[in-house]
This record gives structure tokens, sequence and C-alpha cells, in this order.
């Protein structure tokens, strides 16, 4: 049965999730969430997701929101990209909860402030004090890093994963990868790996899209 996948390009979260189906090669579909319009907040789609958020993943009577529930049940469905022992996986889980709390949710937001607001309305001591808080993050996983191709043992994980996704992102947010030389070479070692596509051409929806 083919996994659906309410998303929208612009989404890192999504992409995230989006990502993880594409590497372990799963049979998926992406289902398009017209978020710009207001879709998330529609009687429908609440009904599907009640956050309101996306992503949402549906595997036949499966219903998952959360990029990082995702991306934990895709593993586990798969056997693939877990760590290899039970401290892996712990570590694994460890990184994907520090990326949710502190860095994709000021990539995701500052990038919104920065690029998807009129430019009248964007807040500067707001996206200022925000890209601070990213710079110690970036500071952070650029040390763990150090000497190390994977976030997590030898091999790729959701650690990685979640954590790469909004990292390829064109739009402007205050993340340059040549400031940081240990995630610019992950980051091209994730984009190797077989089957690795970017979120605008993985995922329905961009921002030229909307352009039209």
């Amino acid at each position: 049965m083919t996994i659906q996948l309410y998303c929208f390009g612009e989404s890192g979260n999504a992409y995230k999730a989006a990502l993880t189906m594409q590497l372990a090669g799963v049979e998926w579909e992406s289902v398009f969430v017209d978020f710009f319009h207001g879709e998330t907040r529609s009687p429908e789609y609440l009904a599907l997701n009640p956050m309101g958020e996306v992503p949402v993943m549906v595997d036949g009577d499966v219903t998952l929101s959360q990029s990082g529930v995702i991306q934990d049940y895709i593993s586990s469905k798969t056997g693939k990209f877990g760590g290899r022992s039970a401290n892996e996986r712990r570590e694994v889980l460890r990184w994907v909860f520090w990326d949710n709390h502190k860095m994709s949710s000021q990539c995701g937001t500052v990038r919104f402030l920065m690029n998807f607001l009129p430019e009248e309305k964007r807040p500067a001591e707001v996206i200022a004090w925000l890209q601070g808080r990213l710079r110690g993050a970036f500071k952070t996983l650029e040390a763990a890093l150090e000497g190390k191709e994977w976030l997590v043992g030898d091999q790729p994980t959701i650690a990685d994963f979640a954590c790469c996704g909004y990292l390829y992102y064109p739009e402007p947010f205050g993340f340059d990868r040549a400031d940081w030389p240990n995630i610019d070479a992950w980051l091209d070692r994730i984009a190797a790996l077989p089957g690795w596509k970017h979120p605008y051409d993985l995922m329905p929806g961009s921002p030229a899209d909307r352009a039209t």
C-alpha cells in the first residue's frame, strides 16, 4: 500500500519525513497541502490533524503527524536509519528532539519571517534575536560533526535527516554553508545518498509556483 504524505515543498518539517521515506525506499506519494491559502486551518484538514500542521502521514489505518514521529515510524517499519543498537537509537532520538526544539523551530520561523511575509511586516528585532539563537544551534551541530561523517554511529540515521531539514533551502535565513565547514561537508554526504532529492524536487509547491 502506498503511503501518503500531506506536505508542501516549502516545509522543512515535511521534508524531513519525505526524505526519510525517499531514502528508505518505501512506496509513497505526496498530497499537496495549500498552506499559503489556509488549507491547514480548514475543517477538512483539522479533521485529519487537529494540530493544523504538516506533515501528516497516512499508512493504511495509521495516521501520524509530527515529523520526528513519522521518521521514527518509517525507521521502525523498514529497519533503516535507526541506529545499530539501543544506545545508538537513544542517541538518534536525542538529536531528533534537539533539532525539533533548538534548530528547526528557529529555522522555520525566521525563514518564514524573512521570505514569506510582506517586506513591511518583517519584524527586524525578532529576526535578529532568532538568528542569534540559530548561531548557537549551528555551533552545536558543527562541533558534533567534527571528525565524524554522521551524527550517530558510522552510518546515516534519521538524526541526520532531521537536522538537515531546513539547511538545503535557498531562501536566506541566517545560514551560510561556507561559514560551517563540517556542516557543509555533511550536507554533501547526505545529498550523495542514493535517492536524495532537493525539497523542491521531492515535494510539490515552491515560491516559484506562487510567483506565477
